[in-house]
């Protein structure tokens, strides 16, 4: 049996159509997107602009119950007459391992699945969970080796989200492979007992519509042997299954990577990994140009979380220079909440366009020559790269893609725009209401009207988690 939908305006990949009947079957596959269509009286209408569902491409889901608490001056730069702070990643670090340690399985899909509801309504139809925490508290395997990622799927399952987890591999606290620290206990793994649970996973995801793939956590915690180990046997089990990496997210990192090796950690991930399209590169905050070409030709998705890398004080990942690219095209990217401080694809995208703005001192950066309009090209090309990292058919409104779409408002403060100007409204003229309205994931409605079956349900819960949590912090 097969579903439908005429929307008076789509965002397709080749830009904004009108009159669009859409089609998908049973699986929520896309069979029929076309436009100056004449429906039947019976098909159901869209009464605002339908746009592509977003890929969340980056998430440490548990970290939503730390985001918005560590927004204080420590100690050491609190002083009268102090001017500097001593804060930063490494300090919000020890902070967020002190509720790592303290999570539980139940703990962990309770607050998934509220973030995932709340990523549903934000406009994310699919996200990628990059998943450390695998041990229980004392750093002992669970008896299902497996149990916190099934917790994440059953999360997803109940938010009703298209989800990509990525097993994460965590072995140690340097790059020159220093033992892991006590509060990190909860996350190592050899590279076997990584792959055991990748696997166990991939019957359940699979029956789940979802996808499986694999995370390095990064060039410090993960050394050259185990690395290229990793990357061996799991392209041997699914050479198509996504590869997942921080890198060279902070200047610390960097110069700690060169101090190790004589190289920056993306040449050096370059020089030694066969990274490809199956890669997302996560920050990648301080590449120089010539990094940023050679990781644009190897057809790699880097993935940026604006509203995360400011929050942490990051620094700014140079658009510009990366999306001129190569001969091959610009360099694939997509957005990612990352530790949720924010939960809204629109921000990201707004706030990528804005570090550009504040960088250069010039406006309307990231449009193309294809999309004047900024706020379509974003979108395009984020859902672009998000399909990419999360390994999953969500290339937007086409026949043989997921149908993951998004209804936006038509009415309210959005009325009366041509569509392009309302995706534009959304994106870059936040006035504290969510234009998002009704969400599809495949083909399936998960919000309607701005509304969630289960946020109510999910959020009590959430807020009892994040209670339990933090009397133990």
């Amino acid at each position: 049996m097969k579903s439908s939908l005429f929307a008076p305006y789509a965002l397709l990949p080749s830009g904004w159509a009108s009159n669009v009947l859409i089609v998908w079957d049973e699986a929520g596959t896309l069979t029929y997107v076309t436009p100056d269509a004449t429906p039947a009286s019976d098909i159901r209408r869209a009464t605002g602009a339908i746009v592509p569902g977003m890929p969340n491409l980056h998430s440490h889901a548990f970290q939503r119950a730390f985001a918005g608490l560590s927004e204080y001056r420590s100690a050491a730069g609190s002083g009268p007459g102090s001017s500097e702070s001593a804060d930063s990643f490494w300090t919000w670090r020890d902070l967020m391992y002190r509720f790592a340690l303290a999570l539980t399985p139940d703990q962990l899909e309770d607050i998934a699945t509220h973030l995932y509801i709340e990523m549903l309504q934000a406009g994310y139809t699919s996200v990628c969970e990059f998943h450390y925490v695998h041990r229980d508290p004392a750093g002992q395997a669970y008896a299902d080796p497996a149990e916190m990622s099934m917790r994440l799927l059953a999360a997803a399952r109940r938010a009703g989200i298209g989800i990509t987890l990525l097993p994460v591999l965590y072995q140690g606290a340097g790059f020159d492979q220093q033992p892991p620290r006590a509060d990190q206990r909860r996350f190592t793994n050899s590279v076997d007992q990584l792959l055991t649970i990748a696997e166990r996973l991939r019957a359940p995801a699979l029956a789940q519509g979802a996808s499986v793939g694999v995370a390095p956590h990064s060039l410090r915690a993960v050394g050259p042997a185990a690395l290229l180990e990793l990357v061996t046997a799991w392209t041997a089990i699914d050479a198509t299954a996504p590869i997942h990496i921080h890198i060279a997210e902070q200047v610390q990192e960097v110069h700690d990577c060169i101090a190790w090796s004589g190289q920056r950690p993306v040449q050096w991930l370059l020089d030694h990994t066969p990274v490809d399209a199956r890669w997302c590169l996560v920050h990648a905050t301080h590449m120089t140009a010539d990094e940023a070409n050679a990781v644009a030709a190897t057809g790699a998705t880097v993935g940026l979380c604006p509203s995360t890398e400011a929050n942490l004080g990051d620094g700014v990942f140079d658009a510009v220079v990366y999306a001129q690219g190569t001969g091959k095209g610009p360099g694939a990217w997509g957005i990612g909440s990352d530790s949720h401080a924010s939960v809204s694809a629109a921000e990201e995208l707004r706030l990528l366009e804005y570090t550009q703005r504040l960088a250069r001192q010039r406006r309307n950066v990231l449009a193309s020559a294809t999309h004047r309009q900024v706020a379509d090209h974003l979108w395009l090309a984020a859902l672009q790269g998000g399909t990419r990292a999360s390994g999953r058919s969500l290339g937007g409104l086409q026949v043989g893609e997921q149908a993951d779409f998004v209804m936006l408002d038509g009415a309210g403060s959005l009325a009366g725009l041509s569509p392009s100007q309302a995706l534009a409204s959304h994106v870059f003229a936040s006035h504290g209401r969510n234009a998002v309205r009704d969400v599809w994931v495949a083909g399936r409605q998960a919000v309607q009207g701005g509304e969630h079956a289960l946020q109510g349900n999910a959020c009590e819960r959430f807020v009892a988690a994040r209670a339990q949590l933090l009397s133990h912090v």
